[in-house]
């Protein structure tokens, strides 16, 4: 796959399948980035904090969660380690399209139960994301029940994933129901390109190959740094879709995609990060990237949030919500608009939370960090620069775990 030219500037842009080759979503932008997005740094007129002395403990920061395939730099090993994920995945994929679907799945659920089984932070995290969604305690059984069913959820997605190279073209075609297409359409004729917001739920390969055959021209931002071999491959298969992939490092690539006004999708839910933007979700404070609305207000795109449900018949049905429009990259300006994402999102999760499936957490840890939160919310509102900038921390080039213009450090989770 070709790719434009790009030197420092930085994408960042996860999927799922993996996650090594799709989606896009946790964004925040650059340090060089945001002085020509919103004139000034974001920590510009932000005090230096007094140097500590050397006998002092420096206080642990808030772990910040990091898609754990991405790598820093290729080497021998996981060139092979990637050629050998293409060659399982190829394998799977042959496989899972050759056999009846209803046995695949039953198989594939069983192997992921096992992984849940065996993955306790995993299911702390889940059940904790799962209590905020439903409004119990994440050892109630409920947040229980709810986790083990988004592990499932997520092994029919991939199975799905795995067949779709081998089904017809009519078949495919048949996978998706669009609500409000004409809607959506005009909105993205009108606009000045569309970024689309979303959430991992449901099926979003279906929906950006349902969005693509109706004539939309729709760009993903991939993780192409952790298996490159198979991101050639999951994007050789979007574009005999008609999807483009970008790469996430390929901040021109973005920019690109909406002056040329085209659609741009970005997957928000990727984990709790501290210097986000403060927004309410399902009742509590946490944090969503600064990218979607940013890009919208520098080049006066419209947001779309879009949602895909698998229906008991196994169809997609996919709906846009109203846009979202921004109308400058003040403070407030992008506080509000990230806050009707999150609404949105709200929207999307509750008819079937057990769709959703993110393996981060998604809220804070902590009554004080919740707090600060919600401080930061009505320094922004009140358009007080001096008080947390909504992007958050100090950018620096490196990319968070999720979708287009980034910043940030890059420390990573163990767990895979």
């Amino acid at each position: 796959m070709t790719q434009e030219p790009h030197g420092s500037e930085t994408v960042s842009g996860v999927g799922d399948p993996g996650a090594a080759a799709t989606g896009a979503g946790n964004t925040a932008i650059p340090e060089a980035a945001s002085k020509s997005v919103g004139g000034e740094s974001p920590d510009a007129g932000r005090r230096l904090a007094p140097r500590k002395k050397s006998n002092e403990a420096a206080p642990e920061p808030t772990k910040k969660f990091e898609a754990p395939h991405r790598m820093e730099k290729e080497t021998r090993l996981t060139h092979l380690a990637g050629l050998t994920a293409v060659s399982f995945w190829k394998t799977a994929s042959w496989i899972t399209g050759h056999l009846p679907a209803g046995p695949v799945y039953k198989v594939g659920s069983w192997l992921m139960l096992i992984g849940y089984a065996v993955s306790p932070t995993r299911r702390r995290w889940l059940r904790s994301n799962f209590g905020h969604v439903l409004g119990v305690s994440p050892d109630d059984k409920a947040a229980h029940k709810m986790a083990r069913a988004a592990y499932q959820n997520y092994s029919r997605y991939l199975m799905e994933l795995m067949r779709l190279p081998w089904l017809k073209p009519e078949k495919v075609d048949q996978l998706l129901e669009v609500r409000s297409l004409d809607r959506f359409l005009e909105i993205y004729q009108q606009s000045k390109g569309v970024v689309l917001v979303a959430a991992h739920l449901g099926n979003n390969e279906a929906a950006a190959a349902g969005f693509a055959k109706n004539g939309l021209l729709i760009n993903v931002v991939g993780d192409d740094s952790s298996y490159p071999e198979l991101y050639e491959l999951f994007a050789r298969q979007r574009e005999s879709w008609g999807v483009k992939m970008i790469a996430w490092r390929n901040l021109r690539g973005v920019f690109g995609a909406l002056r040329r006004h085209e659609g741009l999708v970005l997957l928000v839910d990727w984990g709790y990060r501290e210097d986000g933007i403060p927004v309410k979700m399902f009742g509590s404070w946490t944090t969503l990237p600064a990218g979607p609305a940013i890009l919208a207000a520098k080049h006066g795109s419209a947001i779309v949030p879009f949602s895909i449900n698998r229906q008991a018949n196994g169809i997609f049905r996919a709906a846009a919500g109203d846009p979202i429009l921004v109308p400058s990259d003040s403070p407030s300006d992008l506080a509000i608009a990230t806050q009707k994402i999150a609404d949105a999102l709200e929207s999307h999760i509750s008819p079937a939370p057990e769709q959703w499936y993110i393996f981060k957490p998604i809220w804070p840890a902590t009554a004080d960090e919740a707090a600060r939160l919600e401080a930061r919310n009505r320094a922004a509102m009140a358009n007080d620069a001096k008080g947390a900038s909504p992007a958050g921390a100090t950018p620096t080039g490196a990319t968070p775990n999720g979708a287009t213009p980034t910043g940030g450090e890059r420390p990573q989770t163990t767990e895979k």
